[in-house]
């Protein structure tokens, strides 16, 4: 598996293994670490190949990092995945796993057997390898940038507004009215 602690590679990211064996070797993982968490908004960023959370997130977890730590919890943002149960098998037995209600802020959370909890950048399955690239750089340096800041900064080929992508299942609470329910005036 490839994973990444600092700046990515163009390998590193690659759709297709970079490692000869059967048809079935699992493909590398889309992840890269910051040198320093804990410095800058996020932590680092992971481009997951599909919004199956249940998929992806066991793969994450059962390759993450030895030397990052164990992940024993995770928590994402609700726009960016499809529906997935409380708990996500992985290869060691099973990870609870959380949302952030009313969030849009493409993060996923890992807590780590450590205590220390991991803020990454969620970039779309559908992002550019040379964009994806660019955003995980980004992501994974000290950095005071939101992540959908971070995912505006590049350029998508798909015509659309990284935010505008993300909103494709469900909707999002500024859609259509610009401001979040809880902080509209009452009727």
């Amino acid at each position: 598996m490839t994973t990444s602690i600092g700046s990515p590679t163009r390998a590193e990211l690659s759709e297709t293994p970079t490692t000869t064996g059967p048809a079935t070797a699992p493909a590398p993982l889309r992840l890269v670490l910051s040198t320093h968490p804990g410095h800058g908004s996020l932590d680092g960023a992971w481009w997951p190949r599909s919004r199956n959370l249940a998929t992806e997130l066991a793969d994450l977890v059962d390759h993450f990092p030895t030397s990052a730590g164990r992940v024993i919890r995770a928590v994402y943002s609700p726009p960016d995945w499809l529906p997935v149960s409380r708990r996500v098998d992985i290869a060691r037995g099973y990870i609870k796993v959380g949302f952030f209600p009313h969030d849009d802020t493409h993060v996923l959370a890992l807590r780590l057997s450590t205590g220390e909890v991991l803020r990454l950048l969620v970039v779309p399955p559908a992002t550019p390898a040379d964009e994806a690239l660019a955003v995980m750089k980004l992501a994974s340096s000290p950095t005071t940038l939101s992540a959908t800041t971070l995912l505006g900064s590049v350029h998508r080929n798909y015509g659309e507004e990284p935010v505008e992508h993300w909103n494709d299942d469900g909707g999002s609470w500024w859609d259509p009215h610009p401001t979040p329910p809880s902080q509209r005036p009452p009727r």
